[in-house]
């Protein structure tokens, strides 16, 4: 084989032997063999082989066009410019991560194989017409080779016997084909797929019309790293819940597919599972394959078009605060939970607070509080979107958090932080989320007059609606309550201690002081008539134009006349508000609720386009 067309001697070696090189500069030519090529998500995932040696490899994200476009196919030859090796979890190999390479070949012909050959011993042969003498001599013909004597045994019986020895998962994975998940549709019956739970849902219960019942659901994922959603009801539930562990490998059988619903499902696959009781699922223990988690990362400064929206997101990101955990009491069962809000930014120079719930927040929470002065890298696959304080995330039952990741984004992000964020300035996205908003759940979509909401008493009444609105703040009132007592710490009310101090029992702890946090009510007009709005401290303070600390300390000491100037000079101001209708009951009276959860003043020049658009639509009718 021409020496342009091969490989390097001893790569494999050569690259176990230096597991981290310090610098590009100083590796030896590596040129080596692309074998069983395929994606993973958005990567491509080979064998690495030099002709004697293999390694399990992946190539750089960045290279992923290079295969898509044929440049580089199975069998091809690759020049490897820069790597790192990382130990792989629960096994001795180690899996060979390429960070820059360029293609030397297209494809071969053939896989490269080592030219040594172990010595041939000398063959038994059998002389013609002489049966009975059996001699020993180098064969110069292709001789035919004596054996020793064995017991013939048909195939069936060889399955059968290999059947009885195999454990049970083991047995229904030799009686038909396992098929790779990407190859599953609604079409076919009987299939076999072998999978690792990669996320597992709470068991829920649920009402409806025709009565009540449980469900939860799975992800799962192959070796080739495609995933697939499962979901199981009522007795199939309670069947396979406590079965399906996180993290386990299954033989999985006798389920049904179907088109995903786009609402609902949370992983990239065009069909999902569902399981009833029938089905067939058995531990395949002593299965080792990791699938990685498939990530699909967004940007924070992207997560504007995400808010409110069924679709969850990915982040990854750097901490760079952790809160102290809370109590909160949740409406539906009066049940306290665990809370704690995080701090992360990424390289898009934006931060996102993310609350995390339940275990995680008092689990992962703390491990992350304990080293956050470290600034560690966090990936968080499947997390929710709100309008909470512009944007905010939060985890549900099925999100998960890896600290540190080993991947390529951890280690781009890491680098960036390092040479440059860390020095940076950034600003919270929700704060940011003004006029120009996030995309199609911006300021300026959802767009309604303040007759839509007064003149429908019906909206919100099973859950919460949201709209925007352009109105003038046009009266707010100085003698309501602009303010309650809030803790430091977790801003929950406080109430004063026997003694001294101020009491907080969400921290069940005394303070010696407290913070003042606005929660008052704003009448807004529009040329279609007017409303009461409840707006909460954030939103607050950008429209009166200071805290509620402020606000007080102008009424103590420079008197009611300053103070009622303060709240005049808030009025009559054009704002954009993004608000919730609910129903809420009052004295044995339902009423409407419209609660402020985003304000922004009006970008002139974007509310120009707006009204332009509108006109077109108009004018096209």
């Amino acid at each position: 084989m021409e020496a342009a067309k091969s490989v390097t001697p001893d790569a494999v070696s050569l690259i176990l032997a230096n597991p981290s090189p310090d610098s590009a500069a100083d590796l030896p030519e590596l040129v080596v063999q692309v074998v069983d090529l395929k994606p993973i998500g958005t990567r491509f995932t080979c064998m690495a082989t030099d002709g004697k040696t293999k390694i399990k490899a992946m190539l750089p994200t960045h290279f992923a066009p290079q295969v898509q476009a044929g440049n580089l196919q199975n069998l091809g030859l690759i020049r490897i410019l820069s790597y790192t090796c990382n130990a792989v979890p629960g096994q001795t190999e180690k899996a060979l991560i390429i960070t820059k390479c360029e293609v030397v070949c297209q494809a071969l012909d053939a896989e490269i194989k080592s030219g040594v050959k172990e010595e041939e011993e000398p063959a038994i042969v059998l002389k013609p017409k002489d049966e009975d003498e059996v001699v020993s001599k180098p064969a110069t013909a292709p001789p035919v080779v004596l054996k020793p004597k064995q017991e013939v045994k048909s195939a069936n019986q060889i399955v059968n016997e290999q059947r009885g020895n195999a454990a049970p998962a083991a047995r229904l994975a030799m009686t038909r084909r396992v098929y790779p998940l990407i190859s599953l549709n609604p079409y076919q019956g009987n299939w076999v797929i072998k999978v690792r739970v990669t996320s597992k849902g709470n068991l829920r219960t649920y009402r409806n019309a025709r009565g009540e019942g449980c469900v939860f659901n799975v992800e799962l994922t192959d070796e080739d790293g495609t995933q697939i959603q499962a979901t199981m009801f009522n007795e199939a539930a309670k069947k396979f819940y406590p079965m399906f562990e996180l993290g386990k490998v299954y033989y999985v059988s006798k389920g049904s597919l179907k088109i995903a619903n786009k609402q609902f499902k949370t992983v990239r696959n065009d069909y999902e599972m569902t399981l009833n009781e029938n089905a067939v699922v058995e531990e395949a223990e002593g299965e080792t394959f990791i699938p990685q988690v498939q990530y699909n990362f967004v940007k924070i400064d992207q997560l504007g078009s995400y808010v409110n929206g069924r679709e969850l997101v990915d982040i990854i990101g750097v901490v760079q605060s952790v809160s102290p955990s809370l109590s909160v009491r949740r409406k539906i069962d009066n049940e306290s939970i665990p809370k704690r809000d995080i701090v992360v930014a990424d390289d898009s120079g934006k931060t996102v607070t993310v609350s995390l719930w339940n275990d995680l927040a008092t689990t992962t929470g703390q491990e992350l509080l304990d080293m956050v002065e470290t600034a560690p890298i966090i990936a968080i696959k499947s997390l929710k979107v709100s309008d909470f304080q512009g944007v905010s995330l939060s985890t549900i039952g099925k999100s998960s958090i890896e600290i540190n990741p080993d991947m390529p984004e951890a280690h781009e992000l890491r680098s960036w932080y390092d040479s440059e964020g860390k020095g940076t300035s950034m600003a919270s996205i929700g704060a940011e989320m003004g006029a120009r908003g996030g995309g199609s759940r911006s300021m300026y979509s959802e767009r309604v007059f303040l007759s839509h909401i007064t003149s429908d008493p019906t909206l919100g009444q099973d859950k919460a609606v949201f709209f925007n609105l352009y109105a003038f703040i046009s009266h707010i009132k100085p003698d309501q309550t602009m303010w309650y007592r809030a803790c430091k710490t977790c801003n929950k009310k406080v109430t004063e201690a026997l003694g001294s101090g101020y009491w907080c029992e969400g921290c069940q702890k005394n303070d010696d002081e407290c913070a003042l946090r606005y929660i008052m009510v704003v009448k807004v007009s529009d040329p279609t008539g007017e409303a009461w709005l409840s707006v909460f401290n954030e939103h607050a303070e950008r429209i009166i134009g200071c805290s509620a600390d402020e606000l007080d300390r102008i009424r103590k000491e420079e008197g009611d006349d300053v103070y009622h100037i303060k709240l005049k000079e808030a009025t009559w101001v054009p704002h954009l508000f993004r608000v919730s209708v609910a129903q809420h009951e009052y004295m044995s009276e339902k009423r409407q609720r419209i609660t402020v959860r985003n304000e922004v003043p009006v970008d002139c020049a974007a509310e120009s386009r707006y009204l332009l658009e509108e006109i077109a639509k108009l004018t096209a009718c």
